[in-house]
This record gives structure tokens, sequence and C-alpha cells, in this order.
């Protein structure tokens, strides 16, 4: 009885296994088109991979993220990344990370990531931060003013956002659950597609004057 009760929760886990494995990989990049012929082939879900054995301590080290970015930008922020463009051997690891720098009242506006969940940490200064959640969810905006040494998470692909509250600088770490998370930020991608999206249909859209929504693409 026992012989039997083992094989049959052996071929569940089987089964189970064979299950969890059967899905597309998550893609590394926008888009990837296929092609018929190898040779041609520019880009794959990834990147090409060294030998292993000619591995050098570099391919695994990035410095420089002690050092403050330059935030005198419009909108007072910078992001320095860590991921597999700065780092080779984050290839096929699916993590990342960045150094988000905040001026006093700086934001790092509205975006996603599509391809990551983000994990942020605040190093210095106050950030009121949040996301929204989709549709289905009534489009909730969860949020929260974080210190010195709190933790937020950003679930993948929802729209979030932090900004320094704070009368001084402020300083962040986050880690990515993708060695190339990507970001969309909402209103340049709104408002500076190119070519441009029509000013009509976005002034229906959000509801807004047409000359509004022009004078917005104008803007980026």
């Amino acid at each position: 009885m026992r012989s039997v009760q083992f094989l049959t929760g052996f071929a569940l886990l089987i089964l189970a296994s064979s299950l969890a494995s059967a899905f597309d990989p998550s893609p590394l990049q926008d888009i990837c088109v296929a092609i018929d012929e190898p040779k041609n082939a520019v880009f794959v879900n990834g990147k090409f991979c060294k030998d292993p054995k000619l591995a050098r301590p570099g391919d695994f080290f990035l410095s420089g993220l002690d050092k403050p970015g330059n935030t005198a930008n419009r909108l007072g922020f910078s992001v320095k990344n860590a991921n597999v463009e700065q780092i080779p051997g984050l290839n096929t690891l699916g993590i990342s990370a960045v150094r988000i720098d905040y001026a006093p009242y700086g934001q790092n506006p509205p975006h996603t990531h599509p391809r990551a969940t983000e994990i942020l940490t605040v190093l210095e200064g106050t950030l009121y931060v949040g996301f929204v959640t989709s549709n289905q969810l009534n489009n909730t905006l969860i949020a929260k003013v974080l210190k010195k040494g709190d933790v937020f998470v950003f679930p993948i692909g929802l729209i979030h956002f932090q900004f320094n509250i704070g009368k001084t600088n402020a300083v962040a770490i986050a880690a990515l659950s993708s060695q190339n998370p990507g970001v969309i930020t909402i209103a340049n991608s709104v408002f500076g597609a190119n070519p441009p999206i029509n000013p009509d249909f976005l002034a229906k859209a959000f509801q807004l004057d047409v000359d509004v929504v022009k004078d917005l693409e104008a803007k980026f």
C-alpha cells in the first residue's frame, strides 16, 4: 500500500513539475522578431554567452554606485543602472539593481517595469511612493511615506512613482527581478511617442482640450 501511495505521489509530482515548466520564457527585450535564417540573427532572448571557462571577476563587478547621480534636470532625479548592460555576468540570472538620487522635491515620475518586480530601500531622506493597481482592482492607489531604512515593493508591470517630499537630497537602492527590467515612463510614452499619437485621440482619451494635448506633446 505504501509503495502504491509513493508511486502515486511521485507521479503527481512529475506531472506538476512538467506543467510548471510548460511556459514560454519571459521576454528580455521589448520585441524579438522571428527569422528563418539564424546567421542573420542579431538579438536573442538575453545575450550570447562566453565560454564559462573564460569568465573573469570583472564580468560580475561594477563600481560607482556610491557616487551620487546628477539630479540637475527638470524632474530632479537620476538613475544609475546595474543591469546586464553594465554587468555581463548577470545574463540569465534574473536580477539587477539601480541607485536613484532625488533632489529636494524631485521625483521619479509614474512609470512601469514590464519585466520586473522592484523592491526599493531608502538610504537617505523621505520619499512618498506608491503604485496603482490594474483596472480589475479599480485602479486603487497604494502609497506610503518612507524614511531611511524603509522598504517598499512595486509589483511587476504596475504604474508606480517616487517623490522626495523632504527639503534635503534623498537616495534609494532598488533591486529588480530581471537582468533587463525595462522602463516605460508614462508621460514620455503617451505624449512623446514617435511619430506622435493623434492629439484628437488623446484629447478624447484623457478628456482634455486638443490644444492642451498639443502643448503636452510639444513638451515631450
